[in-house]
């Protein structure tokens, strides 16, 4: 159901522009990305936390297409819809952008996609997704972890407000709001959602991101750019580039 999706929107006109954040993260991250769309009149955006993160509801089972379904939903009566995802989040645009589940999307901007995934990164993330949820006893705790697992670093997010929804409080502590089971989705074929999208595609990478190479992206999009002076999380590091980069698509 929508309503099990926390999600947040601004801006104003016909286009949409759904930001979707990666494995780990909330929407929070979209704040730099968001203030650019709007200052450049780019048009309305709309933001939510994917199922098992922030205050999203967690779910049975995760996957790209289960993912794809609850945000279909989301944005079933949006015009001329573009889509900015960030790791996890570009797998789920490409999914989206096939048309299999109803609604069109004009173009997809993946930022930061892992591409390859040896058998040492897959056997990690299942063992993230087998273990219990772990508690902290003490808030601060609790949000250094955050950051090493999202990668939202002092150094590239400061402000508190980046981090917004990562961390809940319990009765026996606190914890991550990311449901472990979420690892589960690492692994999906980018190849096969590549060639699926019925939609302009435009991949890009962080000069310094060590998850993906830009050898990697051109393998699937002839519209690869590197954003410099960004790592993983060039939304973050560089979001006016990012909104550059999405104007560039729409045109």
């Amino acid at each position: 159901m929508t309503d099990a999706i926390w999600h947040e929107s601004g801006g104003q006109g016909h286009r949409t522009i759904l930001l979707l954040h990666g494995l780990g993260a909330t929407a929070a991250v979209w704040i730099g990305v968001q203030q650019a769309l709007e200052q450049r009149r780019v048009g309305r955006w709309i933001a939510p936390d994917l199922s098992g993160h922030g205050q999203s509801q967690w779910q049975p089972d995760y996957s790209v297409g289960q993912l794809a379904v609850e945000l279909a939903r989301l944005v079933s009566d949006s015009s001329e819809l573009f889509i900015i995802g960030h790791s996890l989040g570009a797998y789920v645009g490409l999914a989206l952008a096939s048309g299999w589940f109803g609604v069109r999307v004009e173009g997809v901007l993946g930022v930061g996609p892992k591409i390859n995934w040896p058998e040492a990164d897959l056997q990690m993330t299942r063992e993230l997704a087998n273990r219990p949820v772990r508690l902290h006893a003490t808030q601060d705790d609790a949000w250094a972890r955050y950051r090493r697992i999202s990668g939202l670093t002092p150094e590239i997010a400061a402000d508190a407000r980046w981090l917004s929804r990562g961390v809940v409080k319990v009765n026996e502590g606190w914890q991550l709001s990311q449901d472990p089971r979420t690892f589960t989705v690492a692994g999906a074929p980018f190849s096969t959602l590549a060639s699926s999208a019925n939609a302009r595609v435009a991949l890009a990478r962080g000069e310094h991101d060590p998850m993906v190479l830009t050898e990697e992206l051109r393998a699937h999009s002839k519209y690869v750019e590197e954003v410099k002076g960004a790592g993983h999380n060039a939304h973050v590091e560089k979001p006016e580039s990012i909104v550059a980069l999405l104007e560039q698509l729409t045109d």
